[in-house]
């Protein structure tokens, strides 16, 4: 129990770090280079997701012969090198490379989730799955706030070097972790071959992982400017707030011990109508719509990652759990690119309503791309 809390714990820390810049970049960039231009910034963001997509698999297979968590501590060793030299840089081309070759060694930590899911017995499953999945929200949180203030009150620099001490830190526990930490379950010979129907049905959830993604990610990149530029000038820590608001929701369906189970289209369609309603350029309903897609937000999340690990087995977990990251990333990358290009052409508002005609038509196909699996148990008592 120990252990769990303590990388559930360092998961927190690892969200936190990557939530400092991520609603930040297209301020960073017009501060830290003078580059405004949206499609240069959602270049960048597709680019985040690109290697992070590449860089799991690999890490995954490494994972077969080293344990996870001394990859991890050279994963965040060089990560942590890396933020500082991009908090020295000063030139775009430099930060470029240099910054995505500390994404590819961040990337190391999304081992953890595997590795957690395999420390837990199948009727612990969704607990965990949602309180992992608010640990995400509660450091997106932290994160959007405690970045809008070094943006505000620090030089944008500073962003990096609290990055880089973040990896340090997680390195350190990873350290006194490793003497107690149990092998990850592995495949071996005797393990009978999957059936065809399992392949299938994981195959489908990915093409709903990668649809699902590109509509909630299509509207985040510019938000931070869109609520800026209703709102006129406020402290960016403020701005953090209302982009986290999402996070906040989330909390508040654990407090309350409340996830609805498997009624995806209703969450998708409530969350199409939180998304269609932050596009009307009206700061209330802009923060109604925020908190609706906040809710929607959290019991998608929570019931497909569910249904991943009631598909898949414990020896295949990091295996399946990095093929659908590979399809999430998609999403995401996609929907980075293509954010840039609507905002450039159609404005901050547009990405909203795309988005929220790409959850109805999700909700749409639902019935061909999820496959029935059973999930364990409601998601009571996720405060362990």
């Amino acid at each position: 129990m120990t252990l769990r809390r303590a990388l559930i714990g360092m998961t927190l820390l690892a969200v936190l770090g990557d939530s400092l810049l991520m609603p930040f970049y297209p301020q960073y960039f017009a501060e830290r280079f003078g580059e405004l231009r949206s499609e240069q910034v959602g270049l960048y963001l597709a680019a985040v997701c690109l290697v992070a997509m590449l860089a799991l698999p690999l890490w995954v297979r490494l994972s077969r012969h080293a344990h996870p968590l001394r990859l991890l501590i050279f994963g965040q060793l060089m990560a942590g090198l890396l933020a500082l030299a991009c908090a020295a840089i000063e030139q775009q081309w430099l930060f470029w490379p240099v910054s995505l070759t500390m994404i590819a060694f961040k990337a190391s930590y999304l081992l953890m989730y595997p590795y957690v899911m395999g420390l837990v017995g199948a009727d612990q499953q969704v607990r965990t799955i949602g309180l992992l999945s608010v640990v995400v929200h509660l450091g997106a949180i932290a994160g959007a706030t405690l970045g809008g203030g070094v943006l505000h009150y620090l030089s944008p620099a500073r962003m990096f070097v609290l990055m880089g001490l973040m990896d340090f830190v997680q390195m350190a526990v990873s350290l006194l972790l490793l003497r107690h930490a149990p092998q990850p379950t592995r495949v071996d010979a005797s393990t009978p071959p999957r059936p065809r129907g399992e392949h299938l049905a994981i195959a489908r959830l990915c093409l709903l992982m990668l649809a699902f993604y590109f509509c909630i990610y299509l509207a985040r990149p510019f938000f931070t400017l869109y609520w800026e530029q209703l709102g006129g000038p406020q402290a960016s820590w403020i701005t953090g707030l209302v982009y986290a608001i999402p996070g906040m929701l989330a909390l508040l369906a654990l407090a309350l011990h409340y996830h609805a189970g498997q009624r995806l289209t209703a969450w998708l369609l409530l969350g199409a109508a939180g998304l269609a309603l932050q596009g009307i350029e009206q700061m209330p309903t802009v923060l109604a719509g925020r908190m609706l897609f906040g809710w929607a937000l959290f019991q998608l999340t929570v019931a497909l990652d569910a249904r991943l690990f009631a598909l898949s087995r414990p020896e295949h977990y990091g295996r399946d759990y990095s093929l659908i990251n590979i399809f999430q990333n998609l999403g995401v990358l996609a929907a980075s690119w293509l954010a840039g290009l609507v905002v450039r052409d159609a404005g901050l508002a547009a990405p909203f309503f795309l988005s929220a005609l790409g959850l109805v038509l999700t909700a749409c196909v639902l019935r061909w791309l999820l496959v029935s699996a059973p999930v364990s148990a409601p998601l009571c008592g996720a405060k362990s």
